[in-house]
């Protein structure tokens, strides 16, 4: 099960149900965002106690418990974790693994054939429907802020494009194309484990190119600034971190 760095939890948590509502929670088909294209898992939390896990169809039985202070116990048959509540409606379930800030993804099965089956595609679900922030046309005297940003893309859609071997950053990434509602089109890499993203400077040219990476402390950020970097060729400095040759 992979895990992720994820700002937007924090900023959503107060509209999130408690882990104890077991009708939101039990007997849903819920979908781990990990490796979807390859292998779909799924958890069915049952009401006595009994966890379902779905591999591609192949079913392994644990167990689970509510425990106090919102947490959750997954009993596996060769390992065990300990999850705090992150985020909880009936849409996504974000289970924060105990002593770390990395998170788990779970989309309810109702909603993972709409677009909602990636990181990216979870983060764009919660922030158009909790945090539906104005778009800022000109952004010329915005001063960076703190996790919010100020400049906000229009709605875009996301699809996965593969993952490869970074070596500015010595990890794996991975790329998404990335489509705004007005027409524009761009790509971006999420460096694995990590908060971090950046884009690539398409008018950049030669070897070593110029300026190529923009690199930003995470997801939404970088989208943002993608967007704005399309619509007007600048760097937004919202989140933004550094640029790699």
């Amino acid at each position: 099960m992979k895990t992720y760095f994820s700002d937007i939890i924090p900023r959503i948590e107060r509209y999130s149900q408690e882990l104890d509502n077991l009708t939101l929670l039990t007997n849903q088909h819920w979908v781990v965002i990990d490796d979807i294209n390859k292998t779909k898992i799924v958890y069915i939390f049952r009401q006595n106690k009994e966890l379902i896990i779905s591999q591609n169809g192949r079913v392994e039985k644990a167990k689970w418990e509510y425990l106090d202070h919102n947490s959750l116990l997954i009993d596996r048959k060769d390992e065990s974790y300990l999850f705090k509540q992150g985020f909880f409606d009936e849409n996504i379930l974000a289970l924060k693994i105990d002593g770390t800030e990395e998170y788990a993804f779970f989309v309810n099965e109702t909603k993972y054939n709409k677009d909602v089956n990636s990181l990216i595609g979870v983060i764009e679900f919660l922030n158009q429907k909790y945090i539906q922030a104005p778009i800022i046309v000109s952004s010329e005297n915005i001063k960076p802020s703190n996790n919010v940003p100020q400049y906000v893309a229009p709605k875009y859609t996301s699809e996965e494009n593969g993952q490869s071997y970074s070596f500015c950053f010595g990890r794996d990434t991975t790329e998404y194309n990335i489509e705004f509602e007005d027409g524009e089109k761009g790509k971006i890499s999420v460096i694995q484990n990590d908060k971090k993203a950046f884009y690539l400077d398409k008018k950049s040219r030669g070897f070593p190119p110029s300026k190529a990476l923009y690199y930003y402390e995470n997801v939404e950020f970088c989208i943002h600034a993608l967007h704005y970097y399309l619509k007007t060729g600048k760097i937004l400095k919202e989140g933004f971190i550094d640029t790699y040759l």
